[in-house]
C-alpha cells in the first residue's frame, strides 16, 4: 500500500465525518443536511463552492498551477435508502426507515478527504471539480445534474466515479473497459380475463393461469431471443391478484425489471415482451395493458480513462491488487448519465469479504478503506494534472 502520511493522518477525522453522515441519512433530493455538511467542509478547505444544481447537489472547484491546464471531475453520491437499519452500531441511523445501506456516506467522505488533502498539498496543475451528487438511488440525480448544465458550467474533459464493493477483498480495486453496470428498465402489466367462481373455471378466463404462463414465457427472451454473449435479465418481481380462495380474479398485475448492457439488447426487450404477453393472452381469450419505462442507461467505461484509473489505483494498492477484467454487474448506476456526456471510468473499491451486501439492513461501510479511497482520488488527480 502506498498511503501518504498526510492522508493516513486524516483517518480518524474521516471516520468521524462518515459516521456523522451515516447517523443522519437523507433520501433522494432531500440531502439538505448532508449538502450543508459538504459545503461547509469545502469552504473550510478554501475551495470554491457551488450549490443548488439538481436541488441539493454541490460542486467544489479547486484550481492549482496553470489555469489553462486540464479539468477533470470526481463524483460521489450522497443519498440514502428507505431501509430500517439493523446494524446496532452506536452511530446507526437516527431517522426511522432510512439508512445508508449502500455506502454513499463513505463515498462522500472519501471525496471530501481528497478535497482536503489536495487543497493543502496543491501538487497538481489544472482544475478539479468535486461533484457531490444527490438522488443516485433510482431518482436519477446524475441525469438531473447533466440536464441542469453540469458540464457547461464546469467544463471538465473527463469524469470519474467510485463505489465500495463488499465481496472484493480490502485493498483490491476492480475495473473494466466497456459496460460495467447495466441499463435498468421497468415494466408493469395488467392482465384482464373474466372473473368467476374457482369451482367453475370453465365459465371464466383464469387470469392467474394466464399470468403464470406469461411469466414463464418472458424468460425465453433471455434464453432464446438474445445473443448468449450479450447478457440480458428479465425479472418479474411483483404479482398481485385475487382476494379470496374461491374466486378467480378479474385482473392480475405483474411488474419487474429488465437489465441489459448493449443498445441492441435494450431495444429488443420491449417489443419482445409485448409480443409474448399479447400472444399468451390471445391464446386464452384474455387481454393485457403493458407499460414499459426506460431507466438508467448502461454505465460504460471509456478505454483511455479506465487505463488511467487502473494506473492510479495500482499506484496506491500495488499492481497485483487491481483487477482489470472484472465481471460486469447487472445492477445499475446513474453515473451512466455523466459517462454519456464525457469519457471517464467507474471503479469498484474492495470493502472486504464476508461483509453484509449493499442494500442490506445489516450493511455498514468499512471505515478501514477511507484512506484508500482518498489516496486513489489523489493519485488520479496528480497523475492526470501533473504539477509543473
Amino acid at each position: 500500500m502506498n498511503i501518504k502520511p498526510e492522508v493516513a493522518a486524516l483517518h480518524d477525522e474521516l471516520t468521524q465525518w462518515r459516521r456523522e453522515i451515516h447517523a443522519h441519512p437523507e433520501l433522494a433530493f432531500e440531502e439538505t443536511r448532508t449538502s450543508d455538511f459538504v459545503a461547509q467542509k469545502l469552504e473550510e478547505f478554501g475551495i470554491e463552492v457551488h450549490r443548488g444544481i439538481a436541488h441539493t447537489g454541490v460542486v467544489g472547484v479547486l484550481r492549482s498551477g496553470d489555469p489553462d491546464a486540464e479539468h477533470i471531475g470526481l463524483r460521489a453520491d450522497m443519498d440514502a435508502l428507505p431501509i430500517e437499519e439493523q446494524t446496532n452500531a452506536e452511530y446507526s441511523s437516527r431517522i426511522p426507515g432510512k439508512m445508508h445501506a449502500c455506502g454513499h456516506d463513505g463515498h462522500t467522505t472519501m471525496l471530501l478527504g481528497a478535497a482536503k488533502h489536495l487543497s493543502r498539498s496543491g501538487r497538481f496543475s489544472g482544475t478539479v471539480y468535486f461533484i457531490f451528487q444527490p438522488g443516485e438511488e433510482s431518482a436519477g440525480g446524475g441525469r438531473v445534474m447533466v440536464e441542469e448544465g453540469l458540464f457547461e458550467r464546469f467544463p471538465m474533459r473527463s469524469v470519474y466515479g467510485m463505489h465500495n464493493w463488499p465481496g472484493i477483498q480490502t485493498g483490491v480495486a476492480a475495473t473494466l473497459t466497456g459496460p460495467v453496470m447495466a441499463a435498468s428498465d421497468t415494466f408493469s402489466i395488467t392482465i384482464t380475463g373474466k372473473g368467476g367462481h374457482a369451482a367453475m373455471p370453465h365459465q371464466g378466463i383464469d387470469t392467474v393461469m394466464v399470468t403464470c404462463e406469461a411469466v414463464g414465457a418472458l424468460q425465453t427472451i433471455a434464453s432464446r431471443n438474445c445473443d448468449p454473449a450479450d447478457p440480458v435479465v428479465v425479472s418479474v418481481t411483483q404479482i398481485h391478484g385475487g382476494d379470496a380462495t374461491n374466486v378467480i380474479p378479474q385482473q392480475v398485475n405483474i411488474a419487474g425489471t429488465a437489465r441489459t448492457f448493449s443498445k441492441n439488447a435494450r431495444d429488443m426487450i420491449e417489443p419482445a415482451m409485448r409480443r409474448i404477453i399479447n400472444g399468451v393472452c390471445a391464446a386464452h381469450g384474455a387481454s393485457a395493458e403493458f407499460e414499459f419505462e426506460r431507466g438508467y442507461p448502461a454505465t460504460v467505461n471509456s478505454a483511455h480513462e479506465t487505463t488511467l484509473a487502473a494506473r492510479a489505483a495500482a499506484r496506491v494498492l500495488g499492481d497485483g491488487n487491481v483487477i482489470h477484467d472484472m465481471n460486469p454487474c447487472m445492477g445499475s448506476e446513474d453515473f451512466a448519465y455523466m459517462l454519456e456526456e464525457r469519457p471517464g471510468s467507474y471503479i469498484w473499491l474492495g470493502a472486504g469479504e464476508g461483509r453484509a451486501q449493499l442494500h442490506s439492513p445489516h450493511y455498514d461501510f468499512n471505515d478501514e478503506i477511507l484512506p484508500l479511497g482518498v489516496s486513489y482520488w489523489t493519485a488520479l488527480v496528480e497523475d492526470q494534472l501533473p504539477a509543473e
